[in-house]
């Protein structure tokens, strides 16, 4: 399945792979508030579609985003500070949707990545970053700040890390951006889509519902203290997905060495 926004593509995999492509690329992908509603829907479409077991976020051309589109601030300079925050809570939407999105998200990131971008990178669960792309928390440089991204950008890179960035608006490589946290793997040009394609290969062998499970696992239990409450609530989460349907289809399989349902269409 394929479906067409002009500036965002959407399709769907027969193994379960749903692509969001930004497709602007003569404006190095740079969006506005019509490609921002375009990403949420798409978000929130393979969310809710069971079919779906990851999702990757690429974009096409030389870079994969410059940030915000040109025309878009330009109308934002004339909107009062209520249109303003209308216009700035469609866009946190958007990027809380990307980021509790049920399924494995993986972003693709190849060129430029400045502004705004970076916060759909770190929103995601998994980037791959081509050794030549390049970083840049830039908004200070006309007189903003990072506002809607940041809790995302801290989380994935760190509060002293993002007091440097969001002050200084420094270009930083890829290989830093692997140091910081903001990209999981850094890859030649060449080694993205086959690395990506390993990854997708593994996630797809595991329990759907525990994937999702698993990625609300780690926010529920990051940074709550390891007390009798979190050691009860952990317990009785795994007991009841233990008894689940697709827990019990794991467990016997693995039992009877044989595959999970979830694997029977799908190659070693």
């Amino acid at each position: 399945m394929t479906i067409e926004n002009s500036a965002v593509l959407y399709h769907v995999s027969e193994r379960g792979v749903a692509t969001v492509t930004l497709n602007n690329p003569d404006k190095h992908n740079a969006f506005d508030d019509a490609m921002i509603g375009a990403l949420t829907d798409y978000f929130t479409q393979a969310a809710n579609d069971s079919a779906v077991r990851v999702v990757v976020l690429e974009a096409r051309g030389k870079s994969f985003s410059a940030g915000a589109n040109l025309q878009w601030m330009q109308r934002m300079a004339g909107y009062s500070e209520e249109e303003n925050e209308r216009d700035a809570m469609a866009l946190a939407t958007m990027l809380q949707t990307l980021y509790t999105l049920p399924k494995l998200t993986i972003a693709r990131v190849q060129g430029a990545a400045f502004g705004g971008a970076i916060g759909l990178i770190a929103c995601c669960d998994i980037a791959i970053g081509s050794r030549l792309s390049k970083f840049c928390l830039s908004e200070v440089k006309i007189g903003l700040i990072p506002a809607t991204i940041a809790p995302y950008v801290v989380e994935a890179m760190g509060a002293r890390v993002c007091r440097r960035y969001f002050q200084t608006a420094e270009v930083f490589s890829a290989r830093r951006a692997r140091r910081l946290g903001l990209l999981s793997e850094a890859v030649t040009e060449d080694e993205l889509d086959s690395t990506i394609d390993d990854i997708i290969s593994q996630v797809i062998k595991n329990g759907p519902s525990a994937v999702g499970q698993a990625k609300t696992l780690v926010e529920y239990v990051a940074g709550v203290p390891i007390d009798q409450s979190l050691m009860e609530k952990t317990s009785k989460w795994i007991a009841s997905v233990r008894v689940s349907k697709e827990g019990q289809q794991g467990l016997n399989a693995f039992l009877n060495k044989q595959k999970p349902a979830w694997q029977e269409s799908q190659n070693d």
